[in-house]
């Protein structure tokens, strides 16, 4: 059977990207100083203003307003084109209460919330093609522009693959690409749109050696000068599918940017990723997904579900079973196995959390492989 199945992607000058990275590079400037600061940091960017609000408690201080041009400068922006205001104050003593560990008790989700971690074998990224390419196209367009190698090319763009999987065959097909990227008002199109197609898709898709005879879109409306938070409303935490597996895989809402680890919509998000993926590296199942559920104050899961999509000689039973064997699901454990008190969060911001070779990620290792087989007998 074959099916066409597409993911999208965005640069780091789209105005929800700007807002997710300021959002993470105050969590990550607040984490150098206090690795236990709690921390929801949330950016709404409108026109020529940018907020910057939330509920933060930490010991330390940093500068938002100075975290946040350090975003936006690379972006192509200067100090005329925003006005910044700050509006962060503490976090609510409810949510402490409850989340705050004491002797009597253990660290306590900073929530309720359900979260998904999904993997595939198809390729060493242990994530779906579509998504995979989508957020490559975007990252060289914007590895060139900030290169000076880009020529009219300005930060706000976005991607779009269709990938046709050929289940009979076990083969895939790019069949469409879809770029859109601003640019400057006095540009020469055509010279704009030859450089987009030969020097970032048909670059892209020859380093992963696929085919190359795919129907191509460039900036379909013909024209797009005006960008960023000028031409949309930006807001942390809106690109969530993007963030994520690119509509493969269930999502349970929560956003990850501005977070720091007590917060299970990121960490355990992430620790579901990492389960996942080891459990697909280790040849548990060619395809899997799992979801947790926590429950605010209370360290542990309610719940586990596991779908392996009919690509496991093991009962989905039995991966739970090993799951809750051989993970610590506590918000403790998960901090402590993937080390989450550090500042590690603004690079993923951009370009995806997962599936992320370019980075030295805790939740994207595969240190899990051998105890898995062992564990199945594999």
């Amino acid at each position: 059977m074959k099916k066409l199945l597409t993911s999208e992607s965005v640069g780091a000058g789209h105005p929800d990207k700007i807002c997710d990275q300021i959002s993470d590079a105050v969590l990550d400037g607040l984490l150098k100083h206090d690795p236990k600061a709690r921390v929801a940091c949330d950016v709404l960017a409108n026109n020529n203003i940018i907020y910057i609000g939330g509920q933060i408690t930490t010991k330390a201080y940093i500068d938002t307003i100075k975290e946040a041009w350090k975003v936006l400068k690379p972006l192509g922006y200067t100090e005329n084109d925003f006005n910044i205001i700050n509006g962060i104050y503490p976090q609510s003593p409810d949510i402490a209460m409850g989340v705050d560990k004491k002797e009597d008790h253990e660290l306590g989700a900073g929530d309720q919330g359900i979260l998904f971690g999904y993997a595939t074998d198809e390729n060493e990224y242990f994530m779906p093609w579509p998504i995979v390419l989508s957020h490559e196209l975007v990252k060289r367009a914007e590895k060139l522009r900030r290169a000076n190698k880009f020529h009219w090319a300005k930060s706000d763009m976005k991607s779009q693959v269709t990938v046709e999987y050929d289940d009979e065959n076990n083969s895939i097909q790019v069949k469409k690409v879809l770029m859109s990227i601003q640019h400057d008002e006095n540009f020469d199109e055509n010279k704009f749109k030859k450089f987009i197609k030969e020097n970032i898709i048909d670059y892209v898709m020859k380093k992963h050696n696929l085919n190359l005879d795919y129907e191509i879109l460039i900036n379909p409306t013909g024209r797009f000068v005006i960008g960023g938070p000028v031409g949309d409303t930006g807001l942390t935490g809106r690109k969530i599918i993007v963030d994520t597996y690119g509509g493969f895989a269930h999502h349970g809402g929560g956003a990850f940017s501005g977070k720091d680890a007590t917060k299970i919509d990121r960490s355990a998000a992430y620790m579901a990723r990492y389960i996942t993926k080891n459990l697909v590296a280790a040849g548990v199942a060619k395809k899997l997904e799992i979801q947790l559920s926590y429950a605010i104050g209370l360290p542990r899961p309610q719940s586990i579900y596991v779908e392996s999509y009919g690509t496991s000689k093991f009962s989905d039973e039995e991966i739970a079973n090993a799951i809750y064997k051989l993970f610590d699901l506590s918000v403790e454990g998960i901090i402590k196995t993937l080390d989450l008190q550090k500042p590690v969060y603004l690079q993923t911001a951009t370009f995806g959390h997962f599936g992320r070779n370019d980075l030295d990620l805790s939740w994207e290792k595969l240190d899990k492989v051998d105890t898995i087989r062992e564990h199945f007998n594999i």
